[in-house]
């Protein structure tokens, strides 16, 4: 009884450790690369933009090459090596060239781990709703990251974030390890082999293509709402910048259960009618951002925030993983396409800041992108479905 427990734990553990393994790195880079390294403003932008770019390219071609070996968990195994030889890396090297290098080289495939871990799950014949449920566990790990990241630079300073960035790789090498070891055991005893479920969706290059696009648009929407809240609400509203901490710890927070709710539903309703109440509620949120006034007004809303997230992140990768038939390159190109949200979130808040309604003109662009990005995913998928029964 008890080793079944366990291996029913295995999935939840490891996505736990995977995401909390990037949400103690991810919000502290840009203060390692200062503290350690002396990176000026402008280093520290153009690090990142590298970082950021190789991990682009890596989202791409580590999961292609796992999906040509119909093997998930051994990459995902040398992602755990690659962060602690980062963590080892980062501690030994001085400057901010080697940093750079050991970023490039050794972080961006790292990164990857989390992706595989979804492809993995997808390949062994998880649905949707099962994604969902462990997408809620990865959200848990970003919220409970962040604070132990802060608390680490508090009492021991910002190096200790390497020791515990190692440790945390090291658990995750042995959860995959056990994993490795419990599908090997499966094999052993002649149980037969688990495979993708039979419910994809036929969808054309260029159907998921615009898919893509569409996601990029939601993503960036979202990626707005988190860069721009600090500024709206001291600037557009006056209020405590704490209140913008208020705001996305909510929203956050109600992620999880709303996660999980879907897991519920995704067995129940389809993927694209979840996609088009999840940009609905969205465009309700971005239109009364527009109007509130006061703290309870924007904390009560980011429950709205939070359901639309919810379906991005947990039905948005399970839809991806129906419309490519190839696991990795599925949730490889769902993780790229919030990297290139958070890009076109640039300019969306820069138009805010320059017109005459302030930052509160950045939510009224969120919500045409967000229509733009639900009638491309309709379009897309509404042709595919007639054309499959043409």
């Amino acid at each position: 009884m008890s080793g079944t427990l366990g291996r029913r734990l295995l999935v939840p553990g490891s996505a736990l450790l995977w995401g909390l393994q990037f949400a103690v790195l991810v919000p502290s880079l840009a203060l390692l690369l200062v503290a350690l390294y002396d990176a000026t403003p402008s280093q520290v932008g153009w690090v990142l933009g590298v970082y950021n770019g190789a991990g682009f390219v890596a989202a791409l071609v580590v999961p292609a090459w796992a999906d040509r070996r119909g093997d998930y968990l051994v990459p995902m195994l040398g992602c755990s090596a690659l962060t602690l030889l980062l963590a080892v890396a980062l501690w030994w090297v001085t400057g901010l060239p080697g940093a750079v290098v050991a970023l490039v080289v050794l972080g961006a495939p790292a990164g990857v781990g989390v992706s595989l871990l979804f492809a993995h799950l997808r390949h062994e014949g998880a649905g949707t709703a099962q994604v969902t449920r462990v997408r809620a566990v990865v959200s848990f790990a970003w919220i409970a990251g962040p604070p132990l990241a802060t608390f680490l630079i508090a009492t021991a300073g910002e190096r200790a974030l390497l020791p515990a960035l190692a440790v945390l790789a090291v658990l995750n090498g042995a959860t995959t390890a056990a994993m490795v070891r419990h599908r090997r055991r499966r094999t052993a005893e002649g149980l037969p082999a688990t495979s993708a479920p039979d419910d994809a969706i036929p969808v054309s290059r260029s159907g998921v293509a615009l898919v893509t696009l569409g996601f990029v648009l939601l993503q960036a929407a979202n990626a707005t709402v988190v860069s721009v809240m600090a500024l709206f609400t001291t600037r557009g509203l006056g209020l405590d910048v704490v209140w913008s901490g208020v705001a996305l710890g909510v929203a956050a927070a109600a992620e999880i259960p709303a996660l999980l709710l879907l897991g519920r539903l995704g067995s129940r309703v389809s993927d694209l009618a979840l996609v088009v109440s999840g940009s609905a509620v969205g465009v309700v949120y971005f239109a009364l951002m527009t109007v509130v006034s006061g703290p309870a007004g924007l904390v009560a809303v980011q429950l709205l925030n939070a359901w639309t997230f919810a379906v991005i992140a947990g039905t948005g990768l399970g839809l991806f993983q129906r419309i490519i038939t190839r696991p990795g390159l599925a949730s490889g190109l769902y993780a790229n396409t919030r990297r290139l949200g958070g890009v076109v979130s640039g300019p969306v808040i820069g138009l805010g800041g320059a017109t005459a309604w302030g930052y509160g003109a950045a939510f009224l662009v969120c919500a045409g992108l967000t229509v733009l990005g639900v009638v491309l995913v309709v379009v897309a998928l509404r042709t595919a479905r007639t054309t499959a029964t043409a």
